[in-house]
């Protein structure tokens, strides 16, 4: 009878990549052995002569507690009367015979850097109380529902004054705090957390992983992030989770060349490593090394009750040359990592049908299909990043208003392409560093002119069909480039330019989230052009709406200029009164305005009203009662989304299918000496 804690069961679907659960067999666990409790250590080091732990209770000394082989590489030992707490690393006698200490790629808990030991963690410890919250996503279809994001990095959201050590952060308790306290007030829908896998540097700001199942030290321990995860939920806020499956760090303790040999990253020069980060590239051919990340994605979300991940520069895996001025092709003679599609494939597919959680993409490429599930052709991802709105939204912003109507197409051109997938519009931490300057100081202008195109800015992407999210410290317009170093300067939101922005995203916000219109937008007639074509005025307009009539519809008109327009209209889909629901001047008063029987903009019916300089209005459409077809057609439309979301729910096309051995698996006992 096998008495491994990792059985030949767990070996036989590790080695074909499709042990999803591998989380709770590699690493430190604590388990109870003949009436004696201890610790269980595993490690994948095939190349590794020899292997042992050093740990706190045996003084850090090598060949005490010597680890025997199993088939496949695996390393595995059993140490009575240690426990949580537990200091340790691997220390390893590679292929050449040098030797070298490694921390755990399994490990649930890291010491707190420069200290790089990996810690034994009990995570079946904390008492979760979000089941409402899970419940509740398990039919959920992401794509009907808001999703407005707050993008944060946790280490420069806020400081602690009350600290005098260099960096002051706040721990994940308090930050789930006050972090809920300011998204609730504000009107998000989700938080994504920025470089919470531990990670050795700062300034890679948590995107060079030495971590990938633990949280990072700087804030606390695994059950405060755990804390964390289910204080949000119980105030009803999703969190994202950055992960970054391209590429990993090459410090001595990590996982770069861990057994001696290129374990984890690509053999291959032309592919090993990515020149422009300094980093090593995962090798998605190895069924282990995909395993490891595919069981990481799901830790996160099992473990720690993670609404959804965010990968990291998806093209750097997508693409064997991207970084790259010597590559190696495919088979085909191609620039595609045909390993990585397929690894993202199998993942997304594989994690949608198992959990209620998703992937989006940070994906810079014109590659199609991102979105689309496996079984038609996709890669299955949940969203994706639609980094050509920001650069295009950015480019226009920058111009002198003067100069905007040339360069009009930069906002109707997306409008082009924008249902082609399941997008987010994203405005992120990427674009206010490295010399980028702040959101605000892209506007022309002196500050009431930036303050002004800003929120017009802001209102059009409210406007625009996709998912949301704005990064910290834009929402009230940080002068300042973000500094990783620094908290936020707060005291900008006592200065009334400043509350001003914040009051109009807040609205903005909680406008979104009212209104179905503008968040099921997953459908082409979800939106339509009132005129898109008023460059000489830069003066956008357009109606969100049910794909089946305009009952609940919004009508937008976006200024982009300081001029006054005095009885500007636009054309409008029925007679009526529309109530005009929001303005980005920050007006009390009640605002309606009765549609006119006069031809404008190609429709039969227009409003007037006074618009003023950089200003955008948003109007009510008049309420009419539906058709009988316009109900048939609703419910088509939204079964057909049903259809959609199940399908890719259940698409398994990309995951393999692996039969369980029969009969018993040899395992190798006989440790190699040192």
């Amino acid at each position: 009878m096998e008495n491994n804690f990792f059985t030949a069961l767990d070996s036989h679907y590790f080695h074909h990549g499709t042990h999803y659960e591998l989380y709770e067999k590699m690493g430190a666990h604590i388990v109870e052995r003949n009436g004696v409790k201890g610790v269980n250590f595993t490690v994948w080091a095939p190349a590794a002569k020899a292997v042992c732990v050093v740990c706190d209770s045996n003084g850090w000394k090598p060949w005490v507690n010597d680890m025997q082989k199993l088939d496949g590489g695996v390393w595995e030992l059993f140490i009575p009367n240690i426990g949580e707490g537990e200091k340790y690393k691997y220390h390893i006698v590679r292929a050449d015979g040098s030797e070298v200490q490694k921390c755990d790629p399994y490990a649930n808990r890291s010491e707190l850097r420069p200290a790089t030991a990996s810690i034994v963690a009990d995570l079946n410890k904390f008492e979760w109380t979000d089941a409402a919250w899970l419940k509740e996503k398990e039919e959920e279809n992401f794509l009907e529902k808001p999703m407005a994001v707050y993008e944060v990095h946790l280490g420069s959201w806020k400081k602690d004054e009350t600290k005098t050590d260099e960096h002051r952060f706040l721990d994940y308790k308090r930050l789930a705090h006050e972090l809920c306290e300011y998204i609730k007030y504000m009107g998000y829908t989700h938080i994504e957390l920025m470089g919470i896998c531990e990670y050795p540097f700062d300034p890679s700001w948590g995107y060079q992983v030495t971590g990938y199942f633990a949280p990072t030290a700087r804030y606390g321990s695994p059950e405060d992030f755990m804390y964390f995860v289910n204080y949000m939920h119980e105030n009803g806020i999703g969190v994202i989770l950055d992960w970054v499956p391209a590429h990993f760090p090459k410090d001595d303790y990590g996982l770069a060349n861990f057994d001696g040999t290129p374990l984890y990253e690509f053999a291959d020069p032309l592919r090993a490593e990515y020149p422009e980060w300094g980093t090593k590239a995962f090798d998605y051919g190895k069924k282990e090394v995909s395993n490891f990340l595919i069981a990481s994605a799901f830790f996160w979300v099992k473990k720690y009750h993670i609404d959804a991940l965010r990968a990291d520069a998806v093209a750097a895996t997508l693409f064997s040359n991207f970084g790259r001025t010597e590559w190696r092709p495919n088979k085909d003679g191609g620039e595609w990592n045909l390993e990585g599609f397929e690894f993202f494939r199998h993942l997304n597919s594989v994690l949608r049908q198992r959990t209620n959680a998703f992937i989006i993409a940070e994906d810079s490429s014109i590659l199609e299909g991102v979105t689309a599930p496996a079984a038609k052709g996709g890669i299955g991802f949940g969203l994706k990043w639609n980094m050509g709105w920001m650069n295009d939204t950015l480019k226009y912003m920058k111009q002198d208003p003067v100069y905007r109507k040339y360069h009009h197409w930069l906002m109707t051109h997306t409008f082009e392409y924008i249902f082609d997938e399941n997008y987010m519009l994203v405005l992120s931490h990427d674009e206010v560093v490295y010399g980028k300057g702040s959101m605000v100081n892209k506007f022309p202008g002196n500050m009431m002119d930036k303050f002004g195109s800003l929120k017009t800015c802001y209102t059009m992407m409210m406007g625009h069909p996709g998912k949301k999210l704005l990064f910290m410290g834009q929402d009230f317009a940080q002068v300042r480039e973000w500094d990783f170093k620094s908290g936020l300067d707060w005291h900008l939101c006592d200065e009334e330019g400043h509350r001003d922005v914040m009051n109009c995203y807040r609205s903005l916000l909680h406008l979104y989230k009212e209104r179905p219109v503008l968040y099921n937008d997953s459908c082409k007639n979800s939106f339509e052009w009132i005129n898109s074509g008023d460059y000489n005025r830069s003066i956008f307009s357009f109606i969100r709406r049910n794909p089946w009539n305009y009952n609940n519809a919004l009508v937008f008109v976006c200024n982009f200029t300081p001029v006054f327009r005095e009885n500007f209209a636009v054309g409008v889909p029925v007679l009526g009164t529309y109530n005009r629901v929001f303005s980005t001047y920050p007006d009390e008063r009640p605002y309606t305005v009765e549609a006119e029987e006069r031809l404008c903009d190609g429709r039969p019916y227009c409003v007037p009203f006074n618009l003023r300089p950089f200003e955008s209005m948003i109007f009510e459409v008049p309420f009419v009662e539906s058709t009988e077809e316009e109900k048939k057609k609703e419910k088509t439309i939204k079964n057909r989304a049903k259809r959609e979301h199940k399908l890719a729910k259940n698409d398994l096309s990309h995951v393999p299918e692996v039969t369980p051995p029969v009969g018993k698996v040899k395992i190798t006992r006989k440790r190699i000496k040192k």
